[in-house]
């Protein structure tokens, strides 16, 4: 568990930083507003509430779905827009340093106030998925000492020298 929470972390840092970043930037520099990334993140979070309501009405604890603090970071990309005086390249690298440094600082402080993480990841499991959703066991090397593929194999690698000579004997 304690893996997944760790590779669930990282992954949902990096996505977040740069879904607010590009989004955010995106916007303020073809409107030219600033402020938009502190709305951009406001509504995000405004999202996430419905959809933490919408679990806990549904009978799931408050803290089966944990918001994540978008609008601290996101104050910090408009803090640099509004400092770098609209030069899109320093808008860019500072205020997405930033976002990229403390999103994921606010992130975990947020996760370290859930209660105990472990039973609920126990006592809520994840569905098992219907028979006609699980996946197929891929057939990896099953055809490793086929002729139809040693063929197939050589035919694409031995395909790009001879365009390559059909090429250089087409300009003659």
């Amino acid at each position: 568990y304690t893996d997944w929470a760790w590779t669930s972390f990282v992954v949902f840092s990096i996505s977040q930083s740069t879904m607010l970043v590009v989004g955010a930037i995106y916007y303020m520099l073809f409107t030219g507003v600033p402020g938009t990334a502190t709305y951009y993140a406001t509504i995000m979070t405004i999202y996430t509430w419905v959809a933490k309501g919408a679990w806990f009405s549904l009978g799931y604890p408050y803290d089966f779905i944990v918001v994540p603090v978008w609008i601290p970071s996101a104050m910090l990309l408009d803090l640099s827009y509004w400092a770098t005086r609209r030069n899109k390249h320093a808008a860019i690298l500072i205020g997405g340093t930033l976002v990229g440094m403390s999103l994921p600082v606010f992130n975990m402080i947020n996760l370290l106030l859930i209660k105990d993480p472990l039973e609920m990841a126990f006592k809520y499991p994840r569905p098992t998925l219907p028979p006609y959703m699980t996946p197929i066991e891929p057939q990896v090397g099953k055809f490793y000492n086929s002729p139809v593929a040693l063929g197939a194999g050589a035919g694409a690698v031995l395909s790009v020298p001879i365009a390559a000579l059909g090429a250089k004997l087409n300009t003659w």
